[in-house]
């Protein structure tokens, strides 16, 4: 149960530093990793330091401000798609006079999408 607390308060702790390190650029993202690591290292995780190790590398070798910015459109374009598929599924629910609950879990799933949009619209500074 211990972990499982860590563990929740660790990615909420992370989830917002891994986005500021997109938005941040490379040094941001290399800075947030390090700081992982230093995390992971206080706490005996070895085997995340391992991997934020590699985690580390692999943006000293291949981060650049393009390739994030790829990245962020990237997450755009399938953002985009999926609430495109979304409003496709709610209108056929509506079309097929489907049950008023179906209708409003599709609807809840546009509205999930176009947040996931908005959200990835602003992480590629849009």
């Amino acid at each position: 149960m211990k972990a499982v607390a860590c563990l929740s308060m660790l990615a909420a702790l992370l989830v917002p530093a891994m986005t500021f390190a997109q938005t941040g650029g490379c040094d941001a993202k290399r800075q947030s990793i390090e700081n992982e690591i230093a995390y992971a290292q206080s706490r005996g995780n070895t085997a995340r330091v391992q991997g934020l190790q590699k985690a580390l590398a692999e943006v000293n070798a291949h981060c650049t401000d393009a390739s994030l910015q790829r990245e962020a459109d990237q997450k755009v374009a399938n953002a985009r798609d999926t609430l495109t598929e979304r409003e496709q599924e709610l209108q056929e629910a509506k079309d097929q006079g489907k049950s008023p609950q179906k209708i409003a879990d599709r609807q809840r799933k546009v509205d999930e999408a176009h947040a996931k949009l908005e959200q990835a619209l602003m992480d590629a500074g849009r």
